[in-house]
């Protein structure tokens, strides 16, 4: 009997276990996407979508390998609509993705060797996909024909919303209400039952509105946010609450001066800050204040008035003590994305090819100073850094046995490196570690390379110490940190040889 009871009790276990699986398969492919591509064979797609509207950190939601026939399959779960977007090498298209939709595409014939041609880091190329046999009323459909309708409204009603000429903000209200009659809609009441559409039309009309200087700060906060539930789900939301905020408080208030805020923050002193910013009418409500405190902190991270620590520290105390879920992890993740350079972790588990093909692991390097260059050897800025870099390598290496540059080729093509180094006329000349960066286009952007050529300063211990204005033509190789030691050295020798020759 008690063997029976066990055995029962065993397949309820596994019959529950079964249910639970089952239900973590589900909601890990209710979005499904299914493509096409015409010359993408081989390559890397991806799918991600914003961790939220503050920080604008991303997550990798799914990625798959495009297959000798052209076609890939991505999918993830999603309990409310997001923009999400699809990416291969340097190139991104976005959409919104709605929780229980599955969706056809279709990436025709593409010229990815262009990024050799054109920064597409500052000049971006949108990814060309298509997307096939969407029923009317799908929300991508519905928020290209409301944008249409927007753009045509603010044509024809140009002159009079144009700083050039005499602006009157009634214009914008009739834009607003010849769009609202349009879509079949009344003037917004701030419902937070209203669907994800019309969500987007009332949020996405304020930020402009406001950025049009066609509304005031303290009339969007009161037709929009006071008294309404913080809505931390919808991203066209938080994005027209963050603009709100924007440039609201890091830069001093009518009450609050910047210099206490500065010096609030070089304290650590958080109690002091919130408050302070409570006597603002807009922020009495805690969890706004709160919000709009972090929003000032990120702002003023890049702001050298303020301390970084002393912003970096306030972040973390938020993400530690508020009272609010959301707001702790906001305030971790940014404060993961504000300290991202600094941490070791940026330049751990990096393994690329040398010219000879072998993969070399920059965690060898670790208790070296690491000058890092992203270059291109057919771009001209590149060559003239890279001659530079020669003519102090010598010496450079002579005199420092705890430094290394590294050099990562960024050409698309493997072949371009190898005959620039083994084939060029010169490439004897440049004898320190070269690498290529094997297509891997996430690497790049974690060192921030939006251009060549891009040079990186890593510390002995793996951090990243510094990332602009490292360039050797800048003279930078005149005052490396690395020399700091040495010329202190050289002085105290210098000095003694001196005491040494009085004393004589």
């Amino acid at each position: 009997m008690k063997a029976s009871k066990n055995l029962s009790w065993l397949r309820v276990a596994a019959f529950v276990w079964l249910l639970g699986a089952f239900s973590v398969a589900a909601r890990g492919q209710n979005v499904r996407i299914e493509g096409t591509t015409a010359n993408a064979a081989g390559k890397r797609i991806e799918l991600y979508c914003y961790d939220d509207m503050l920080t604008l950190g991303t997550t990798l939601l799914d990625a798959a390998t495009v297959d000798s026939t052209g076609r890939f399959s991505l999918a993830c779960y999603l309990n409310y609509p997001r923009l999400v977007y699809v990416e291969v090498e340097n190139y991104s298209q976005s959409f919104y993705a709605e929780p229980g939709r599955s969706y056809e595409v279709w990436l025709p014939e593409f010229r990815w060797e262009q990024d050799e041609e054109r920064n597409v880091f500052l000049d971006p190329v949108a990814l060309p996909l298509e997307f096939l046999n969407l029923p009317e009323g799908e929300l991508n459909l519905r928020i290209l024909r409301y944008e249409e309708v927007v753009d045509s409204l603010l044509s024809a009603e140009r002159v009079h919303l144009d700083f050039r000429f005499h602006r009157d903000r009634r214009w914008f209200d009739t834009v607003e209400r010849k769009v609202y009659q349009l879509l079949g809609r009344s003037v917004p009441k701030g419902d937070e039952a209203a669907d994800f559409f019309d969500r987007y039309v009332d949020y996405s009309l304020a930020t402009m509105r406001y950025g049009m200087g066609f509304g005031s700060r303290r009339q969007l906060h009161d037709r929009y946010v006071a008294g309404r539930q913080v809505l931390y789900h919808d991203e066209c939301f938080m994005r027209m609450l963050v603009a709100l905020y924007e440039d609201m408080i890091s830069g001093g208030t009518r009450k609050v001066a910047k210099g206490r805020l500065v010096a609030w923050v070089a304290e650590g002193d958080l109690d002091t800050y919130m408050d302070s910013l409570g006597t603002d009418p807009l922020l009495y409500d805690e969890q706004l204040r709160e919000l709009a405190a972090l929003v000032a902190l990120k702002e003023s991270y890049y702001d050298a008035d303020y301390s970084r620590e002393g912003v970096v520290k306030m972040v973390r105390r938020v993400a530690e003590g508020s009272k609010f879920a959301e707001h702790r992890r906001l305030a971790a993740r940014l404060a993961a994305r504000l300290t991202a350079p600094e941490r070791a972790a940026e330049v751990e588990g990096v393994v690329l090819p040398d010219v000879d093909g072998r993969a070399r692991s920059m965690d060898s390097l670790r208790g070296k100073w690491v000058y890092l260059s992203f270059v291109r050897v057919t771009d001209p800025n590149s060559l003239r850094e890279i001659e530079t870099m020669a003519h102090f390598f010598d010496s450079v290496y002579s005199r420092h046995d705890d430094v290394c540059f590294v050099s990562i080729s960024c050409d698309r093509e493997f072949q371009k490196m190898f005959h620039f180094l083994r084939t060029g006329r010169r490439g004897g000349r440049y004898g320190w570690m070269w690498l290529h960066f094997d297509g891997d286009y996430r690497l790049l952007e974690r060192y921030g390379v939006v251009s060549f050529p891009t040079f990186v300063l890593i510390d002995p211990e793996g951090r990243v110490r510094e990332g602009r204005g490292l360039s050797p033509g800048e003279g930078f190789l005149l005052h490396a940190p690395w020399q700091q030691g040495k010329e202190e050295e050289d002085d105290e020798w210098g000095q003694g040889l001196n005491n040494w020759n009085r004393n004589k």
